[in-house]
Parts: C-alpha cells; sequence; structure tokens
C-alpha cells in the first residue's frame, strides 16, 4: 500500500466531508438578471405572500429585504402601505394584490419592486428543533410588470441557530446572484 497517496486521498475526502457538513442543508435556484439592476433607482418592497404556518413570516421577510438593499447600497426605498393591502378575508386573490401594489409603485416613481412567497418558517419539531426556511424572490421592474430577476430557495440551519439568522443567510444567497 502507498502510504502517501491513502493519506493524501483521506485528506481530500474528509476535507470534502467537511465542507459539505459545514454548508448546511440548502438548496438554491435562480433565474439570471434580465438586465443590470440600478441601485440608484427607486425602489419599493411589495407585499409578500405567506403561505407558510408562521404567522406574519412575510412581514419578517420585508423586513429581512429592507435591510438587505439597504446594506446593498439602495438608497431610496419605500414599503407598500400595509392600509392598502386587501383582506385575505375579503379578496383571498394575492394575484389582484400584486397588481393594485405594482400601480402603487408606478405612482411613487419606483423602478423595481421586490416582491415573493414565504413557503416555510419554522424550527423543526423534534429534539434538535432546526429552523427552516423556505422563500421565493421577485425583483420587478415596475414599468412593465415584468420579472427580471427571481430565485427560490430553502434552508435549514443547526439547533443552536436563530429562524431569523437562517432567513437572513438564505436572502442574501438568493440575491447575490443579482448583485445585491
Amino acid at each position: 500500500m502507498n502510504l502517501p497517496h491513502f493519506f493524501s486521498r483521506t485528506r481530500h475526502l474528509v476535507a470534502l466531508t467537511a465542507l459539505l457538513f459545514a454548508s448546511g442543508c440548502a438548496t438554491l435556484d435562480h433565474s439570471a438578471p434580465t438586465a443590470s439592476l440600478d441601485r440608484a433607482a427607486s425602489w419599493v418592497i411589495l407585499p409578500v405572500a405567506n403561505q407558510a404556518d408562521t404567522p406574519q413570516a412575510g412581514l419578517r421577510l420585508e423586513t429581512l429585504l429592507d435591510n438587505h438593499l439597504r446594506s446593498r447600497g439602495v438608497q431610496t426605498l419605500q414599503h407598500y402601505p400595509a392600509s392598502m393591502e386587501p383582506s385575505l378575508l375579503l379578496d383571498p386573490s394575492e394575484r389582484t394584490g400584486r397588481e393594485q401594489a405594482i400601480q402603487w409603485a408606478k405612482t411613487q416613481g419606483a423602478r423595481y419592486g421586490v416582491t415573493g412567497t414565504v413557503s416555510e418558517w419554522r424550527y423543526k419539531t423534534g429534539v434538535d428543533g432546526e429552523p427552516v426556511v423556505g422563500i421565493s424572490l421577485q425583483i420587478v421592474h415596475i414599468d412593465d410588470g415584468k420579472i427580471v430577476y427571481s430565485a427560490s430557495g430553502a434552508k435549514s440551519g443547526w439547533s443552536r441557530e436563530a429562524l431569523s439568522a437562517v432567513a437572513q443567510k438564505l436572502t442574501r444567497e438568493l440575491l447575490a446572484p443579482a448583485g445585491l
């Protein structure tokens, strides 16, 4: 047996295993941005749909998006007013709400809108209780309503990690390919 070759292969295997273990569990998909996104333009955060069992998960993601975009150089950033959001009891159509929000963003002179959906936002049940987040994001060109970038992903953390920290990491990873 060739010992130096054996140790070299073992070292590579250990390094690969450590890398996979350290990366946690994450799944990401994203489109290529259709145009360069201008951080100096006017941006709005449109309503984020909450399809998770956790109340107000969409609002939590909106807050993370606000902080992330500002930290990446977006200076002009507004939120769609909560008072204008349709009541889900009266109007369960999220598509109608999105169109209304885009119309509002046009009146504000915004160029881009960020929206999305939260599909999972919870701690797993069991002994460890790992945090789990699943989200989809879209950047919309307000003038024509076309999606210029989209991404979705899911990520789980370790048992002592905060759910918001996992969501923040996932948000960062999803927006990075768009240059944000």
